[in-house]
C-alpha cells in the first residue's frame, strides 16, 4: 500500500524538561515503538507527559511524537534526546504515541483489558507519513514494535490481585499492523524484558 504524499506537518511542542533528557547519536537508532496513550485526548496526554517521574533530573515519561485522532502530529521530545517511553529500549528507539482510549480509565481492572476504540484513518495516514519521514532521515530505523511486544510483564489486577493482567497492551489488537508492515521494510520484533 503506497504512503500518501500529502504534506507532513509536525508541530513542535517541547515538553518543559526536554533539555534535561540525555542526548544521543542519531545513528544508533534502530527501532520505532508504537504506543497508544490510553487517554481520551491530546490535552490529557500532555498533562501526563509533563508529570515528573524522575526527581533526580526532573523528567517524566513521554514519547517523541504524538498523533491525535484527527491526525495532528506533534513532536514533544526531539529524537536527538532519549525519551522515557519503553524501559530497556529508550536509548535506541523513537516512541510514537497515538491518542486512543485503550483501557482508560480502568487500566488495571481485570474486566477492562480489551480496548474498543479503533484508530482513525486520519491517524493511521499521519502515522504512515511520519514513518516515511523518519526512515528517510534515519536509515538505521529498520525495526518496529508495539509497547506490548517489548514489555510483557504481568501485574496483579487492581480489583482482584489473584488475576494477573498485562502491564502494557498498547497499541493493542485494533492497531493495523498489516497496513504498516506492508508499507515499509520494518522487521517487527518481540522481546520480553
Amino acid at each position: 500500500m503506497p504512503v500518501s504524499r500529502s504534506a507532513l506537518n509536525i508541530h513542535r511542542r517541547p515538553l518543559s524538561y526536554e533539555q534535561r533528557l540525555p542526548e544521543r547519536d542519531l545513528a544508533s537508532m534502530a527501532l520505532v515503538v508504537i504506543h497508544c496513550t490510553e487517554l481520551p485526548d491530546l490535552a490529557m496526554a500532555r498533562e501526563y507527559g509533563e508529570r515528573v517521574h524522575y526527581p533526580d533530573n526532573g523528567t517524566g515519561n513521554a514519547g517523541h511524537y504524538y498523533i491525535s485522532r484527527r491526525g495532528k502530529t506533534e513532536c514533544w521530545i526531539d529524537p536527538a534526546r532519549i525519551a522515557h517511553h519503553t524501559a530497556g529500549y529508550n536509548d535506541r528507539s523513537i516512541g510514537i504515541e497515538l491518542v486512543n482510549l485503550g483501557r482508560y480509565p480502568n487500566w488495571y481492572h481485570s474486566n477492562a483489558q480489551t480496548p474498543r476504540q479503533p484508530y482513525t484513518p486520519s491517524q493511521i495516514a499521519a502515522l504512515l507519513r511520519l514513518l516515511q519521514h523518519l526512515t528517510s532521515l534515519y536509515p538505521g530505523l529498520t525495526l518496529i514494535a508495539g509497547h506490548q511486544d517489548l514489555d510483557q510483564r504481568e501485574i496483579p489486577a487492581e480489583d482482584d490481585p489473584s488475576v494477573m493482567i498485562s502491564r502494557k497492551i498498547d497499541p493493542g489488537p485494533l492497531f493495523p499492523w498489516q497496513q504498516i508492515l506492508s508499507a515499509f521494510y520494518f522487521t517487527r520484533i518481540c522481546s520480553a524484558l
